[in-house]
């Protein structure tokens, strides 16, 4: 057996600039692992046998209809594989959430299937995959700290971020990431992420310049339904974040924490006060 964690991601900066031809946003966007995790698990089976994907998530779709299983797909038909896979799929990560969940197995599912079948695939032919799959697949491959551009699919490494507490607040509410993008208006957005500075930020491992440029103009479609979305963020930086910002389309607010001490009394007081699901993990370098 096989075991893969798939880890979230958050944007620490996310600005659009513009709508292509094929209907999808250029985006700019520079992306960070963190370590809440889904857990797969994978065992060969017979020839013949298919794709069979279990998870402990009542109501989650075991077929076509999710990432994990497109991925396997894929991969089985494009390398011409004839053996079956069971695949476990234990969720932390909520799903409609911003957080790249769905994302996050597939690209797990990718690598695993790699490895499992000694296919011998590189890097750059996984995230190949991916792109078919979904725009964060290939991020969701590498890990770590990336400005994405494009579709989200054209990826540059970046230096690592410093490790530091994130605390996580999912509201009840799932968003549609269509429903954003659709509903975008540049002239709503206010300000724009700054990222060449983030990026000199991240050369220099300067934790403080890096929290001060936090930026998703898609909070400007988000927080107008979702008013719980900025009370999030207030509460917070009340509670002695260094900064919030909603992750992706949304719904999930996170903020960066000086400290454990700090993460966890503001992950109690979102708890005790709100019905947030709520999460404290750390920023992880690349796969």
């Amino acid at each position: 057996m096989l075991t893969i964690n798939a880890q979230a991601k958050i944007n620490l900066t996310l600005d659009i600039l513009g709508k292509r031809p094929d209907g999808y946003h250029d985006v700019s966007m520079v992306m960070q692992s963190i370590g809440l995790a889904d857990t797969l698990r994978f065992c060969k089976t017979s020839a013949g046998s298919g794709i069979k994907l279990v998870s402990d998530l009542p109501g989650l779709p075991g077929d076509e209809r999710n990432l994990a299983y497109k991925a396997a797909k894929l991969v089985m038909e494009s390398c011409g594989i004839e053996d079956g896979v069971a695949i476990e799929l234990t969720k932390r990560i909520p799903i409609a959430a911003g957080l790249a969940g769905g994302s996050a197995d597939a690209a797990a599912v990718i690598r695993a299937l790699n490895e499992l079948f000694s296919l011998q695939l590189s890097v750059a032919d996984l995230c190949a995959l991916g792109e078919k799959i979904g725009s964060d697949v290939p991020f969701c491959i590498c890990g770590g700290t990336m400005l994405a551009e494009g579709r989200g699919e054209l990826l540059t490494r970046l230096p690592d971020m410093p490790e530091c507490h994130v605390v996580l607040a999912k509201p009840p509410a799932d968003v549609s990431t269509a429903w954003v993008y659709q509903n975008y208006r540049a002239e709503n957005a206010g300000s724009h992420p700054q990222t060449a500075a983030i990026v000199e930020c991240l050369k220099a491992g300067d934790l403080g310049g890096i929290s001060k440029l936090l930026c998703n103009v898609l909070e400007s479609v988000t927080i107008r339904r979702y008013a719980e979305i900025a009370a999030y963020k207030k509460r917070m930086c009340e509670g002695g974040a260094m900064a919030s910002l909603m992750s992706g389309s949304g719904s999930t607010v996170f903020c960066l924490a000086p400290d454990e001490k700090t993460a966890e009394a503001i992950a109690a007081d979102l708890r005790s006060g709100t019905d947030a699901q709520v999460f404290v993990t750390k920023t992880v370098s690349r796969n």
